[in-house]
């Protein structure tokens, strides 16, 4: 199948930043074949990621790093936190941004992060199956252990070993 004619005028003008800007707020997966200088141009990765969150897989590693960039991706699809670098995976309003669109993100978090009870209460909320991914302590969190059960029964092997006895969380799963 041939190139489409977009990517192809991309990687003659990849060096352009006007061109790449005007292209990128209309088509921001486009910003894969910019330059890697334009790739590490801030102005050039946000018009992408507002145009399409999903670009910022295509960002410097520095841009990465850069947490109104990553904010600008994340709070929208969240899943693209995977992108974060490590010293953004300490900022819990990053994180929750996140969180509220795909729970699944908690798999990324720090260990910090995983230990924090709003942290993953709103990650089993949005999807309980993720509490597997919790810290010890929060698996036996009888509040989050709920949470989980009430939506999805599933939930009931990665709790606590102390939370599987608990008669709530029995009730719920033979109900």
């Amino acid at each position: 199948m041939p190139e489409r004619i977009e990517v192809t005028r991309m990687k003659q003008n990849s060096n352009n930043r006007e061109y790449v800007i005007e292209n990128v707020k209309k088509e921001g997966a486009l910003v894969e074949f910019a330059s890697p200088e334009l790739r590490d141009d801030k102005e050039v990765i946000l018009e992408a990621i507002r145009n399409n969150p999903e670009a910022l897989e295509f960002a410097s590693d520095r841009l990465k790093g850069d947490r109104e960039v990553v904010y600008e991706s994340v709070s929208k699809v969240g899943w693209t936190y995977c992108y974060a670098k490590e010293n953004l995976l300490e900022d819990k309003e990053l994180l929750l941004s996140g969180l509220k669109i795909s729970g699944q993100i908690l798999y990324f978090a720090s260990q910090e992060m995983r230990d924090d009870k709003e942290v993953v209460m709103t990650a089993v909320t949005n999807k309980p199956i993720i509490i597997k991914y919790a810290s010890n302590r929060l698996r036996e969190d009888k509040e989050i252990g709920l949470a989980a059960m009430q939506v999805s029964k599933k939930c009931y092997e990665f709790l606590g070993p102390n939370l599987k006895q608990d008669e709530d969380i029995l009730a719920i799963l033979n109900a």
